[in-house]
């Protein structure tokens, strides 16, 4: 059995190898080559541009692939979603496809749209959207370099942005959002009935949604004396449940927890200052539900 994996070339790209590392996957992308190599023997994979990736999985050629939930509502494509992966190219987090406009433009609601010129690459959903307002307007497809269309080349564009940085940078601003995106883990429907490739593809989904779980956070160690458990516990988090253990002497406890990384540097003098000893800090890869 070998599970044909699409993984999305361009802005995902590293994100997506990054993400298969943390869950035990080592993807190799060479310059030359459009199939990575990866250290599984059952998965053959692929480098496909998000925007066809669901497209290539619909139609069979792909078994598996990692896209845009975007892209899979632009291409209208009948797919079987495995997961939901929360992460992207910067925040890992959701992505938003906007409605944007030039900052002195007088568009302030899609409803100003009528008669205009819109660029984008989402041209479908733009046009389905357009069309839920009652709204005609021209839809253009663009190449790329979209924010710098208006005002010569459109009057508004569809952009998808993560922070609204690269607009603001151009001196657009957001009128409305059209729509959030997330990356998918989709499955061709009839892979998704094979046995096999469904087993992997449910495995894969585990593992990957571990290492998200585990982004940002880190796990602490410490010792403490039985006296001193309560000052400790009263430091850490209070919705944190740390695991408690004995150690071969009595008087002492060992505690183990995670924590948001972002917390620990304000946290350990405090866990020192209630008694805590031996406190270890070490990274997370995976955090399986």
């Amino acid at each position: 059995m070998k599970l044909k994996l699409g993984i999305p070339k361009g802005s995902l790209e590293t994100a997506t190898v990054d993400l298969f590392r943390r869950a035990g996957y080592q993807i190799t992308i060479s310059s030359r080559s459009y199939f990575p190599t990866i250290d599984d023997p059952e998965i053959e994979c692929m480098l496909i541009r998000a925007q066809e990736m669901a497209r290539y999985v619909e139609d069979g050629i792909l078994d598996a692939g990692l896209t845009g939930l975007d892209w899979v509502l632009e291409n209208d494509s009948q797919v079987e979603t495995v997961a939901d992966l929360i992460y992207s190219k910067v925040s890992f987090g959701k992505v938003r496809w906007v409605l944007a406009v030039p900052e002195s433009s007088s568009i302030n609601s899609v409803k100003d749209l009528e008669g205009k010129v819109v660029a984008t690459e989402l041209v479908g959903a733009t046009k389905r959207y357009l069309a839920k307002h009652g709204v005609t307007a021209k839809v253009e497809f663009s190449w790329g370099a979209t924010e710098v269309k208006p005002p010569q080349l459109a009057d508004a564009i569809v952009e998808v942005t993560e922070t609204g940085s690269s607009l603001r940078a151009n001196k657009l601003r957001i009128v409305e959002t059209l729509m959030e995106s997330n990356t998918q883990l989709i499955a061709n429907k009839t892979s998704w009935q094979d046995p096999q490739k469904r087993k992997k593809l449910e495995d894969m989904k585990m593992l990957l949604q571990g290492a998200i779980n585990a982004l940002g956070k880190v796990g602490l160690m410490l010792n403490v004396e039985k006296s001193n458990l309560q000052q400790v516990l009263g430091v850490l988090p209070a919705l944190k449940r740390p695991t408690i253990s004995s150690l071969s002497d009595d008087g002492w406890l060992a505690v183990n927890t995670i924590l948001d990384e972002t917390t620990v540097r304000t946290i350990i003098p405090r866990l020192k200052e209630a008694g805590a000893q031996g406190i270890v800090e070490y990274p997370l890869t995976k955090i399986i539900m």
